[in-house]
Order: structure tokens, then sequence, then C-alpha cells
């Protein structure tokens, strides 16, 4: 049942015209999904979005007027959010043609003149600047309002996390935390930049080898860096960090200067007015708040794209391995999961939430296991077709012989973080789910054979995966792949697959990480999503070429179930591929098996994985 926000619009609507919090009548108020880190996930506490709207999907900007809220969110999201949202929300569904962009919404809701309130440390400049220039059309103007009117407003808001900060050992980075900001300091040198601040979580945790758990499902701690020439500036809560992390940097050659987390801002003030500051250009990518590009004069201001994002997307040859034994593993958990489910489901008392916490059990069995990546998404017959589907009490379907069940999960290990989804059945599938699902295989077969210069762009492969689905009317309204990360986010850029543009993808490149995941789904009835990791490696094309060329190998190595498969639609060079895959899940995941004594799932592995003719 959607949660009434009745009460909650009309008390931030009261705070429009209160002089105490805004400097000037608001007409209307945007609340973004981010918090200050602009991070994908993000802790209760910064969940304003969710509580203002009711609306939990990941993805989603609300728009808040006088009289009217809006939300605008992707096609993962839309069955869920028609479902959450209740009669004051209006949904915006960003990807359909007809839907207007959110400045145009307040172009025409809006009277000329109007005064929009933001939060300038959860709103990423970028995102700040494609509004203003619309807006002004208008002669609308953004107005930040440094108290965010949702935190004015929310009783008993969640305390901020306060987990300690761990160092993550050589033997898993491959590279010291002192020669990653060695590399940094000569990308800072080549843009005449003498001060860069870094905003987003993953890049701090990977730049400086050290992992937490203030974001839930990411390893990663709220924190601020500074690096210039010859200082590194570490800004977090001092009881998160110990004589331990002191004792790593110094192991690694790294001078770090501790500050309190909440006095970024006025150090960052005192360092743009100093002879280091003046000197050159402070570096603070688009993607970071507003508040901190604002303080910078234009001149002076460099928004390039992140070069640690770059770094950290092209993984060294112990992160590659690490990534690669991960997959071993959680494939092996994997396999012990849908063999127990295989013969559990016919009792009729494994139910979508049940099954994931087995899966979860079976996990932490491995080795280096820290825990999952993202929730769990199982999901039964109709709860398949919502993308990003959470089981929760009231939603919750038991498995069964009868339907499709779509299982998307993943593991962080201190070695590597994984992300697969397979879609089975238990029982006798239609020829139309069989169809749909090997329209699916194709594509997926389609985009990891692809043979591609290096450097090209993720999107231009994206219609690989797509076209069979095309082929016969069909689509899916996600992308298809996203890079991931080493210990890090399950979800990764600046590259991707998609057909929508990655504005800082730096083009594929060799030791890149991302995801294959096409899918179809038909609402009220089933989903279908398979996903694989692959990274990138050199491709051999038939002719010498100047150019390099790359392609793909898989990573995950966890069964497709055959029986889904029409035989007939598939290739014979797609049933090769598919036999060949089976046999490395039976070379690498088996041995494992094996080891671990898992005889039911090893039993199970080698019965999915015969060769189909």
């Amino acid at each position: 049942m959607p949660k009434n926000t009745t009460g909650l619009l009309r008390s931030l609507r009261s705070l429009f015209k209160n002089t105490n919090y805004v400097s000037e009548p608001l007409h209307a108020y945007i609340v973004l999904s981010d918090d200050a880190h602009q991070n994908e996930y993000i802790t209760l506490r910064d969940a304003r979005r969710e509580y203002i709207s009711g609306f939990s999907g990941s993805a989603g900007t609300a728009i808040v007027t006088d009289t009217k809220a809006a939300m605008w969110t992707d096609g993962r999201y839309f069955l869920q959010a028609t479902a959450e949202l209740d009669e004051n929300w209006t949904l915006m569904k960003e990807g359909v043609p007809e839907t207007p962009t959110k400045e145009e919404w307040l172009g025409k809701t809006l009277p000329m003149g109007a005064k929009i309130g933001f939060d300038p440390m959860t709103m990423k400049y970028s995102l700040w600047k494609t509004l203003q220039i619309e807006l002004e059309k208008r002669n609308q103007t953004l107005i930040p309002v440094n108290s965010n009117l949702i935190d004015l407003i929310w009783e008993a808001q969640p305390l901020p996390p306060t987990g300690l900060v761990d160092p993550l050992p050589l033997k898993y980075t491959g590279v010291t935390c002192g020669t990653k900001v060695k590399n940094v300091r000569n990308k800072m040198f080549e843009k005449n930049a003498t001060v860069y601040l870094i905003t987003a979580l993953d890049e701090i945790a990977w730049l400086l080898n050290v992992r937490g758990s203030d974001i839930p499902f990411n390893p990663v701690f709220f924190s601020y860096v500074i690096v210039t020439p010859n200082d590194v500036h570490f800004f977090i809560d001092d009881k998160k960090y110990t004589s331990v992390v002191q004792q790593h940097f110094n192991d690694e050659n790294l001078t770090v200067t501790l500050h309190p987390y909440e006095k970024v801002q006025s150090f960052l003030s005192t360092l743009l007015a100093s002879d280091i500051g003046q000197e050159g250009k402070t570096w603070i990518t688009s993607s970071s708040s507003y508040a901190f590009a604002s303080m910078v004069p234009e001149k002076q201001l460099l928004t390039d794209a992140s070069p640690i994002a770059v770094m950290k997307s092209i993984k060294n040859e112990v992160e590659t391995e690490g990534l690669i034994n991960a997959h071993i593993k959680d494939a092996a958990a994997l396999c012990c999961y849908f063999a127990w489910l295989e013969k559990e489901v016919a009792s009729g008392n494994i139910t979508e939430i049940s099954g994931g916490e087995y899966l979860e059990n079976c996990r932490r069995k491995q080795e280096d296991y820290v825990g999952p990546s993202f929730d769990v998404i199982s999901a039964s017959g109709s709860n398949g077709a919502i993308i990003h589907y959470k089981p929760k009490p009231e939603t919750n379907r038991v498995i069964t012989t009868n339907e499709l069940y779509l299982c998307d999960s993943g593991g962080q290990y201190k070695d590597g973080t994984t992300d697969v989804t397979r879609t089975l059945h238990f029982g006798s599938p239609s020829q139309y789910e069989r169809e749909c699902f090997t329209r699916v295989f194709k594509g997926q077969a389609a985009l990891k054979a692809a043979l591609f210069p290096e450097k090209v762009k993720g999107n231009v492969l994206d219609t690989l995966a797509r076209k069979f689905l095309w082929d016969v009317g069909l689509n899916y309204l996600h992308g298809t792949g996203h890079g991931i990360g080493a210990y890090l986010n399950v979800h990764e850029g600046p590259m991707g697959i998609s057909w929508r543009e990655y504005p800082d993808d730096p083009g594929l490149q060799v030791g890149m990480f991302l995801s294959n995941e096409p899918g179809y789904y038909e609402d009220g009835k089933f989903g279908i999503r398979l996903e694989n990791i692959i990274r990138i490696i050199p491709g051999e094309p038939k002719y010498p070429s100047k150019t390099r060329y790359l392609t793909f190998a898989d990573v995950t190595l966890v069964p497709i179930q055959t029986k889904l498969l029409l035989p007939n639609l598939l290739t014979k060079e797609e049933i090769s591929y598919l036999n060949e895959y089976h046999e490395l899940c039976r070379e690498k995941v088996g041995r494992l098996l094996k080891e671990q004594g898992e005889t039911e799932a090893l039993s199970w592995l080698m019965r999915e994985t015969e060769p189909i003719g």
C-alpha cells in the first residue's frame, strides 16, 4: 500500500516561504536521490526522496511545487513507482518520448521568474548547469538552500553511520596508495591543476587502498580527499580512523594530513586563496556537488572527468586475477543454491525471501566473503517483470514449478565484486517463454563475441544485444552493461553499454570489466534476464590492422538453463559458444565444488552443462 504523503508535502510546502531557511520565497523544491557524494546507494539518513514520496527505487528525482508533485524515474522502476506512489504524485516515465524533461515541466508549470530551491550539496554541478541553462529561458532561477528542507521536516531521521575504516592489503590491490597518488599528480600536472578535490567515495577507497562500511553493499566510507602537488588532505570522522590505517599509509609510502569531515569546505576556501590555489586550476569534476564547484572562480575551475575513475576501471593483474577468482567462488555458491532450489521447490514451501536467504548462506561459506553487493532480486513469475524488484513480506511469492524464476544477485569478496543473473524454470516452460529466453541468450552471446576497435564507446555495441529481440518487436528498458569494482561498487563507471551515451566514457580498453545483461519483461507475467560479467582482452581480427582490436572473455561461470532454449533458433556458432562456456564452468567451478565436498551441487553442475547438439 502506498505511503500517505499528504502531511509531508504540506509540511514541506510550508517552508517555501519561511525566510528562516530560504533566502527568498520558493515556487518549487527539487529532491534528488543523491547524497553529498552522489552515491548510487545511500544510507537511510540520506533517503530524502524516498521519505517525501514513498518511492524506494535507487534512481529518481522528485519536484514539489505549491500544488503539484512529480517523480521522474527510468524504465527499471516504472512498475515499482506506480505501486509505491500515492495519489499526490504524478509519475514521469523517463525515456518515453511524450514525457517532458524536468526543465520542460518546470517551465510549463511555474510562472516566469519562478524560484526553484535545491540542496547544493546533493545536486551535481553538471545537472545544475543543464537545468539552469534551460530555466533561464523563462527567467526562472535555481536557488541553493543550504539547510536541506527534507531534513527539517523529517522526524526521527536516522543517525549517520560510524563504522571503522580498514586497510586493504597489497595482495588484493596490486598497487600501493603512494604510487596511485603519484599517478594522480601526473594527471594534475598535465592539466595544470594544483588542487584536486575528490568527493566520490569509491574513488577515495580505491586511491587510499582502504575500505569501510558506511554505505549498504558498497565497502566505502564518508570522507573527502584533497590532493595538491605536495600534500594529501584526508577529511574523515576521526572515530573511524585508527592507528592501523595510519600504519598502512606509512607502509605504502603515503603521507596524509587528517582533518574533520565537516571542515572540507572551509579548508578548500582557505586553500583557494593560498599560493597553491592561485598557481593553477582547481579540479572538481562536474559530477561533484554544485556546492564545491560554485566556490571556485569560473576561470580557475577544471571540471574534466575524474582521472581516478578511468584508472580504477582498468584493472591491474592482481585485481584481474582477484575478480576472476571471486566469480569462481560465487559460481560455486550459486550452484549450491540452484541445486538445492531445484530439489526443494516442488514442496511449495520455498519463497522469494527464503530462497534469497539460503543463497546468502551459500555465499557465506566462500573464502574472503564480506557480504552482498546489492539486495538480492529473487523474483518469481510476475514479480520478475519488475526489473529492480526487492522481495518484501507483502509481495513475497512462492517459487513454483509453473513460473519463471529470475535471480539477480552478487557478493562482495575481498578479491572482487560479483553480479550475476540467471533465469530458470523448474517445470515445463511455454514455447513463448523459451523463444523470449533464446532471443535474450542470442543477444548475450552476440555481445560477448564482438570484435571491435580499441576505445570504441560502449553505446556503439548496445544494439548487438538487442537485435534478436528487435527482430520480433521486443525490447528492454535498461542498459546492457555497467562496469564493476574490485571489492568496490557493483555499478562502476565511467564506461558502460547502453542506448544512452555515457558522457565521460573514455572508450573501451583492455582490463575493463563490464556486465553483459540483456533481458525481456512482460508486465504481470514474467521477467527474463541473463547477466555475465565479461572482461576486455586483446582481439584477433582476420586481417592485419593498424588499429588494435579488442573482444570479451566471460568471467561469470554459472550454467545457462538449456531447457529454456529453442535449439532451432540457435546458430552453430551460438551452440558451439554455449558448449565451450559450459565446459569452462565444469572445469573451473566443478574443481572448486569437488574440493569443497559439495557433491549435490557438483552433480547439478554436470547435468546442467551437458553439451547440446
